[in-house]
């Protein structure tokens, strides 16, 4: 269906080839890699708010609201959010 642009809580922004249908509810399921190597599933339920042809050709971002996002997504987000966050370096003194 398409890629992810972005994460939050609450939301999320999937990029796609085709444009979305806004107002309507959609059953997604994210396809993660696992520590192991296995691939973990995310099961998601969302509603369309918005649709917009992206700056690449061909492609549109739509932005969606989560209805109850399950645990494994939230901790998808707090380890995104560790992964890119600065952290002071520790220096010797």
């Amino acid at each position: 269906m398409g890629y992810l642009g972005n994460v939050s809580e609450g939301g999320l922004m999937l990029i796609s080839q085709l444009p979305l249908l806004v107002d309507a509810d959609f059953e997604l399921r994210l396809k993660l890699p696992g520590a192991d190597g296995c691939v973990q599933w995310v099961d998601l339920t969302a509603r369309c708010l918005w649709c917009r042809e992206d700056m690449t050709p061909n492609f549109y971002d739509s932005g969606f609201i989560l209805y109850q996002p399950p645990a494994e997504y939230l901790k998808l987000i707090n380890d995104l959010s560790q992964y890119f966050s600065f952290h002071p370096l520790q220096t010797s003194a």
